[in-house]
């Protein structure tokens, strides 16, 4: 059940301490719940829940404040409540009108929260706050006719990956883990018949360790004996799913497995059977192939990056332009970004109003069909033209390729903030949907930064002014007493 907050907004100097003081205006904090919109998208969040069932709901505010702060501090969810309990300023950011030494929810709450607020909604917020603040120069007004339009801004588009966190997966690896969860799965189905049952079935798990480790604990093993390693772990899955099958067959109820468990059964299965078609084809890969058991939704990304030649997560092709970044799509195969590009420019000119002037890539995108639909709608494409080079390159062709590549560096900038300085790198969720929700956190974060940077900066102009005076008075009394330390006969002497 979710009771709509009827009550407005309470102002910062109105939130209620246990000692004597108010909450200061100017706090980061307090000037980012003014940005956000909560109460409009709120309606949105309240069709999770019935109107008349159930334990009332955290409100839009608490749940997406919540997931805010995490990204915006980089705690784990123990961490971030305990934040919450501690601090007043992120007790306001919340919606809370009064301190509370109790912790307003527990941990667990944090991917409830990740599950209701959805991809969509986080980058509806975005664009909302985006129109908000850039009104008077992104917003096309009603009067003016999109169709005669002309084309002005600049977009960036680019793809990245976000990766999981999970260990390297390796087949003999995954094969022992499977097996691992296939003789638990066992265990369970015959824990209610072992009354039937004269003897358990035998699962030789003590042989299968040890001629796991015999190869895992090798540094360098031989393809031969990786090769027999893995056809015995084979071996030992196929004895396992046989007795799983056999106490089916005998009564075994799969309702006595958690859902969890369940999922993990099926996932064994797949994982037996791609292994075994890559060992008996003597492969290396196979379509939608499993590389973790507890998420079995994470594929490979061929890469190609230095350092990086495969990435184990999420692909994701963002646009940038005005210097925010917003999620165009993310999806768990990995697809050529290059088909975007058309989609992405729609998108900008539905936002916008118009097409943009140029867009900025980098060589993927530039197909001869992309550059066909870009001069078709009149938009300059970065980048040198098909088609061998000239020997001669004037100096305007040069600085026009050089000031691309500057423009086209905000991305990338984009990513590696993310990376480096938020949770892109390593994201720390384990469903796919809360998957997908932290990454668009994360780049929600990082616009609400870009928007809150002007506030800081003329936050330390003041500051930086009033040192400023402040040192100069210092100097300005030192000079005096140091003259007046002198006597009148030796001063010209001393300034001589």
């Amino acid at each position: 059940m979710y009771r709509k907050v009827e009550q407005p907004p309470t102002p910062p100097e109105n939130f209620e301490l246990p000692f004597e003081g108010k909450l200061s205006p100017d706090n980061r904090w307090v000037i980012m719940a003014n940005l956000i919109p909560w109460s409009e998208f709120e309606p949105e969040y309240a069709q999770n829940f019935s109107g008349e069932m159930g334990a009332p709901a955290k409100a839009f505010r608490m749940a997406l404040g919540a997931l805010i702060i995490k990204e915006k501090l980089g705690t784990s969810d123990r961490e971030t409540v305990e934040q919450i309990r501690e601090n007043p300023y992120l007790q306001y950011f919340i919606g809370m009108t009064a301190y509370s030494n109790e912790a307003p929810f527990e941990a667990s709450m944090l991917v409830h929260f990740r599950k209701r607020i959805r991809v969509d909604l986080v980058n509806k917020l975005n664009k909302k706050m985006f129109r908000k603040l850039t009104k008077s120069e992104e917003q096309p007004s009603e009067e003016e006719d999109l169709s005669e339009r002309k084309n002005q801004g600049k977009l960036i588009i680019d793809a990245t990956c976000a990766p999981a966190d999970i260990s390297y997966p390796t087949d003999l690896g995954l094969l022992n883990q499977a097996r691992e969860q296939s003789e638990k799965i066992l265990d369970s189905l015959y824990e209610p018949l072992k009354y039937k049952f004269k003897t358990k079935p035998r699962t030789y798990r003590n042989r299968a360790r040890k001629d796991y480790l015999k190869v895992a604990k090798q540094r360098r093993p031989l393809g031969k004996e990786r090769r027999k390693a893995i056809r015995k772990q084979l071996q030992y899955i196929s004895r396992n799913l046989g007795h799983i099958e056999q106490l089916i067959a005998k009564g075994a109820d799969l309702n006595c497995l958690s859902k969890k468990r369940y999922k993990m059964l099926l996932v064994v299965a797949e994982v037996y059977r791609q292994q075994l078609w890559m060992w008996s084809n003597n492969k290396k890969r196979i379509d939608d192939r499993i590389v973790s058991l507890n998420q079995p939704h994470i594929r490979p990304m061929i890469r190609g990056k230095a350092g990086k030649a495969v990435e184990f997560g999420a692909k994701l092709s963002a646009s940038c332009f005005s210097g925010y970044v917003f999620i165009d799509r993310i999806s768990w195969d990995n697809f050529n970004e290059s088909g975007d590009l058309k989609a992405q420019i729609e998108e900008f000119k539905r936002f916008t109003g118009s097409y943009p002037e140029s867009v900025h890539v980098d060589k993927i995108y530039r197909t001869r069909e992309n550059r066909a639909w870009c001069k078709d709608k009149e938009i300059r494409m970065s980048g040198p033209p098909l088609g061998r080079p000239p020997k001669n390159i004037n100096k305007e062709t040069k600085k026009q390729a050089i000031d691309d590549e500057k423009v086209r560096n905000c991305i990338e900038g984009k990513f590696g903030q993310g990376k480096r300085r938020f949770s892109l790198n390593r994201v720390m969720t384990k469903l796919s949907n809360t998957f997908q929700t932290a990454i668009a956190i994360t780049f929600l974060v990082m616009n609400i930064s870009t928007w809150l940077r002007p506030f800081f900066c003329l936050f330390l102009g003041r500051f930086q002014r009033i040192t400023n005076s402040l040192l100069f008075s210092a100097l300005n009394i030192n000079i005096t007493y140091s003259l007046a330390d002198y006597p009148k006969k030796n001063l010209s002497e001393q300034l001589a």
